[in-house]
C-alpha cells in the first residue's frame, strides 16, 4: 500500500508510523510536529492542514492509495471551537485535496468524545459532546457525512487509549502513581472504555485488509472491551511501584477535587479536579461489539500492554522508578 498518514507524529501516529515502516510499506507521514523517534524523519513532511495549498500540493503529488486520518487538536485548554479549527477545516481542505488523487480508502480519526457520559449512543448521529474538542470532532463527522467522498471512507472513534509515547500520562497520571499519591475513589466498579494503543494500531490495519463493502462508510469505535478502571490503575500501580493503589472514600477525592478545581482558577496545577473525578466515578462505556466482529480480538491482553508500556517508560522516563 502507498499510505499516507496525517499527524503521524502524534501518540497514536508514532506507534503507527513505527508499525507501518515494519511492514514495509510506502509511507508519508504529514505533521506540523516532527517526529518523536529518529528512524521516522525520512518519511514525515512538515505540514499544516489549514494551508490548503501547500496540503494539496504536497497530497497531489505523493498520491496516495490508503490514507489515515489522525491529525487534530486533543488537549481540553482550547476556549472557542475555533481554536479547534484543524479538526474540522484541517479534514475539509483534505478531503478537497484528496479528490485530485487516486486514493481508495481512508479512515478519518473522530473521538469517542462526540458523545460522553450520556449512556449508549442510540446511534451514530446521536452526538452528546461536553468539550470543545469534542464539538470540534462532531462537527468534522458531519463535514464528512454531508460531503460523502466518492472514495471508500471510515470514521473511527478512540476510546481512551493509552501506552507508549502517550503525550500526557507520564506527567500526570502515571507521575501520581509513583509518587504514591494516587487515592481511588471508593470500590464501587466504574466500568469505562480503554484501549491500549498496540491494539488500535492492530484494528486500524486490520481494517485496511478488509474488503471496500465492508467498511465504507462505516462509523466504528476502537480500543478494548469496556473495563473496571480499578483494575487499570491497579495493573500500572503493580508495575509501576510494587503496590496495589490505596482506595479511600469517595467524598474525599470530592473535597480534593472541588480544592483542585479551586487552584486551577489561579493557574495552579494540582492532581485532582472535579473533571477527573468525574472520570473516575461514573461508567462511560462504548459501543465495542462491531469492530469486534468485524476485525476481531486483538492481539494484547491488559497484562501485556501494561507490561510493554512499564518497559517504555523504563527507557524514556527512567525518574517514575527512583522511588
Amino acid at each position: 500500500m502507498k499510505i499516507l498518514i496525517t499527524g503521524g507524529s502524534g501518540f497514536i501516529g508514532t506507534n503507527l508510523v513505527d508499525r507501518i515502516i515494519k511492514l514495509g510499506h510506502q509511507l508519508l507521514n504529514l505533521d506540523i510536529q516532527q517526529p518523536k523517534i529518529n528512524s521516522h524523519f525520512p518519511f514525515w513532511i512538515s505540514c499544516d492542514l489549514l494551508n490548503e495549498k501547500k496540503l494539496s500540493e504536497v497530497v497531489k503529488e505523493f498520491d496516495p492509495t490508503v490514507v489515515i486520518h489522525l491529525a487534530a487538536r486533543t488537549d481540553m485548554n482550547g476556549k472557542t471551537l475555533e481554536d479547534y479549527a484543524a479538526n474540522f477545516e484541517g479534514t475539509n481542505n483534505l478531503i478537497t485535496a484528496l479528490r485530485m488523487t487516486n486514493v481508495e480508502k481512508v479512515i478519518f480519526t473522530s473521538t469517542q468524545f462526540v458523545h460522553q457520559y450520556q449512556g449508549i449512543p442510540v446511534n451514530y448521529d446521536d452526538y452528546a459532546p461536553h468539550t470543545f474538542y469534542g464539538e470540534s470532532k462532531v462537527a468534522m463527522e458531519k463535514i464528512i457525512k454531508q460531503t460523502n467522498p466518492p472514495f471508500v471512507w471510515t470514521i473511527i472513534r478512540p476510546t481512551n487509549i493509552w501506552g507508549p509515547w502517550h503525550p500526557r500520562y507520564p506527567y500526570e497520571f502515571w507521575k501520581t502513581l509513583s509518587k504514591g499519591h494516587y487515592l481511588h475513589p471508593g470500590k464501587k466498579i466504574v466500568s469505562r472504555s480503554y484501549g491500549y494503543v498496540g491494539n488500535v494500531v492492530w484494528q486500524i490495519l486490520q481494517l485496511l485488509e478488509k474488503p471496500k463493502e465492508k467498511i465504507d462508510r462505516k462509523i466504528l469505535y476502537v480500543g478494548d472491551l469496556p473495563l473496571n478502571l480499578y483494575e487499570w490503575v491497579n495493573y500500572f500501580s503493580i508495575s509501576i511501584t510494587g503496590k496495589k493503589v490505596k482506595v479511600v472514600p469517595k467524598f474525599l477525592i470530592k473535597v480534593l477535587a472541588f480544592l483542585g478545581d479551586v487552584l486551577k482558577y489561579f493557574d495552579l496545577v494540582f492532581p485532582i479536579t472535579s473533571s477527573r473525578y468525574k472520570s473516575m466515578t461514573t461508567d462511560n462505556p462504548a459501543p465495542m461489539n462491531e469492530i469486534f466482529e468485524l476485525v476481531g480480538n486483538p492481539p494484547n491482553d491488559l497484562g501485556k500492554g501494561v507490561q510493554e508500556t512499564t518497559a517504555w517508560l523504563k527507557i524514556q522516563h527512567p525518574k517514575l522508578f527512583d522511588n
